[in-house]
């Protein structure tokens, strides 16, 4: 099973606050981007290459490549995993990614969605992916850097 150590949305996805802070706290030696664009966009992973400290490897695959690949991890690779979307996140555990608890980080404000926390913004798809996640008992809690106290999101909801 893959051991991963962190499981994270966050719109941005790697930025100063994942590739530093959270590599850190979860002491990952390795970030998986699941994101179909970035998947196949050189520019955004370089962007993203950029952030990330020395010794930390990152991988940027499609959400039907980490379905596929996660499972062949090596047990020393300590696995951060970041989507942009909840709903990422529930294609992901439909596909058989063991994930138990997911980091809610940064999910803009736009139209349709409401402010449920200073970071965390929400519409009705993102509703129903959080239900699916909890009805699978997976935790998942707004969190935006190691040092902010965690927030149960279903409190929120």
């Amino acid at each position: 099973m893959p051991n991963i150590v962190l499981s994270r949305i966050d719109e941005r996805l790697v930025h100063g606050q994942v590739g530093v802070q959270w590599v850190g706290f979860a002491d990952a030696n390795i970030v998986v981007v699941a994101n179909d664009e970035v998947a196949n966009d050189e520019i955004q992973q370089n962007l993203m290459e950029m952030v990330i400290a020395d010794g930390i490897s990152i991988r940027f695959w499609t959400l039907q490549k980490t379905i596929e690949t996660i499972h062949k991890a090596n047990d020393k690779q300590r696995i951060l995993l970041v989507c942009k979307t909840p709903t990422d996140f529930q294609y992901l555990i439909e596909g058989g990614v063991p994930i138990t608890a997911i980091n809610v980080g940064n999910m803009h404000y736009c139209a349709n969605k409401n402010q449920i926390a200073k970071t965390v913004s929400v519409d009705n798809d993102d509703i129903a992916a959080f239900h699916y996640l909890k009805d699978h008992q997976i935790a998942c809690y707004i969190q935006g850097v190691p040092t902010e106290t965690a927030t149960d999101i279903f409190t929120l909801l």
